[in-house]
């Protein structure tokens, strides 16, 4: 009889996902306390996030190295628990400078997340299972968004806001414990017997590579890596927008600090049923016969209708149908994202595809650096002009505008999903 403890792995790479956006999300839900408290603009507020995403794209790089020498057990194990104690470090910040700092040791930290589960995906699921167990991943970091309001509001109305970032911040300890005695390679687990591992196994080409280093040079001379690396830097801001000023723009249209856990959830709690099916739609494709670069890119196109629909929120007058359209929009992005990050999996070798993760990430949190400064600047001078509604219209175009420009450039990159030698 088979075993299926590969998705004992997926849960635990799932578990680590909530978590890590819980840590994420934690500033967001308590920026209106932390601004009345510290006096933040939301230029200041910018310049916080626009840190740590200039320290997370650094740590995207150097994690993608570390992860395909070191492996996914130890590299894993070690971003998380790095993490963990940024996010508690937190409650010791008194200024804009103390913030910065534990929230770019945060990022830097948090770098090592999707290239370490990149290659786990990659090492414990056939390809024909890869776009659900991505998808299902992905689905984390909506369900962390969903428990963060609760969890985060509750500890900080009940007790103080360093108990929240004290509190979350310990989970990831736990997690490491639990991923030090569980993970280790399917061909060494105790937990597989020979016909799971020949069914995880049974599409593999790359096993008997006796490489295990890629060259970042070698890399970067593929067009797949730059088509990755594009369509991160382009869409991965738009997950940050979401998740970082959500909750401004919630108390923007007239809802008390109190208030906007409900529709934070209903936001993340649409993406995460919808980001499992649309990673399930993409394997199903595949067991229906589609070749991996059709399935891939259909999702991919129905993803980008999806999102374009945040751009109708300026002719919403109803903060309730806005709150829906943001759900669906920020849905596509995790599907979106699954996907896109399942492609380095169907065309990179094993040993590379934490390097490349990393260089696409280094995109992603460049474009998001970028972004949150941008952000900050544009809102407070439409604040200025007592017109942030517009100034929040301005930015939902552009978030959907953006997926037409990432996947024509991905195709156009990437025309047919296929193996690269590196």
């Amino acid at each position: 009889m088979k075993t299926n403890y590969r998705y004992t792995i997926l849960g635990l790479l799932f578990l680590a996902n909530v978590i890590n956006y819980i840590d994420r999300q934690a500033i967001g839900l308590l920026k209106p306390i932390l601004e009345t408290e510290f006096h933040w603009t939301e230029k200041d507020y910018g310049n916080i996030i626009f840190w740590f995403n200039a320290v997370y794209a650094i740590g995207y790089v150097i994690a993608g190295w570390f992860v395909d020498n070191v492996g996914a057990k130890i590299g894993y194990g070690v971003a998380v628990l790095l993490w963990s104690i940024a996010a508690m470090a937190h409650a010791l910040a008194r200024s804009i400078a103390g913030f910065i700092t534990a929230r770019g040791t945060l990022g830097f930290a948090e770098g090592g997340n999707f290239p370490a589960v990149i290659k786990s995906i990659a090492e414990w699921f056939p390809v024909k299972e890869r776009s659900f167990a991505s998808g299902f991943m992905i689905s984390g970091t909506t369900v962390g968004p969903i428990v963060a309001p609760f969890i985060v509001l509750w500890l900080a109305n009940h007790y103080s806001w360093q108990i929240s970032f004290i509190a979350t911040g310990s989970l990831g300890i736990v997690w490491v414990i639990a991923w030090y005695f569980l993970f280790t390679k399917p061909a060494k687990s105790k937990f597989v017997n020979q016909q799971e591992l020949a069914y995880i196994q049974s599409d593999s080409v790359d096993e008997t590579d006796p490489g295990n280093k890629a060259p970042l040079n070698s890399l970067l001379a593929k067009k797949p890596t730059w088509g990755f690396l594009i369509a991160s830097l382009l869409t991965d801001p738009v997950w940050w927008f979401y998740l970082f000023w959500l909750p401004s723009y919630l108390t923007s249209n007239g809802m008390s600090k109190k208030e906007i856990a409900l529709p934070v959830t209903m936001v993340y709690a649409v993406a995460a049923v919808l980001s499992i099916a649309g990673g399930w739609l993409s394997s199903y494709f595949i067991k229906r016969g589609w070749t991996i670069n059709k399935s891939r890119k259909w999702v991919m196109l129905i993803c980008v209708c999806l999102a374009l629909t945040v751009i109708l929120i300026r002719f919403s007058n109803d903060i309730w149908l806005s709150v829906m359209i943001i759900a669906i929009a920020a849905a596509a992005q995790t599907i979106w994202k699954g996907v896109l990050l399942t492609t380095v999996t169907d065309q990179f070798p094993k040993k590379a595809v934490s390097s490349v993760a990393g260089i696409g990430g280094l995109g992603g949190a460049a474009g998001g650096m970028l972004a949150a400064k941008g952000v900050g600047i544009l809102l407070d001078n439409y604040k200025a002009d007592n017109n942030i509604q517009a100034g929040y219209n301005l930015l939902f175009l552009l978030c959907g505008l953006a997926y037409i420009v990432a996947f024509s450039s991905f195709h156009f990159l990437s025309p047919q999903l296929k193996k690269v030698e590196v």
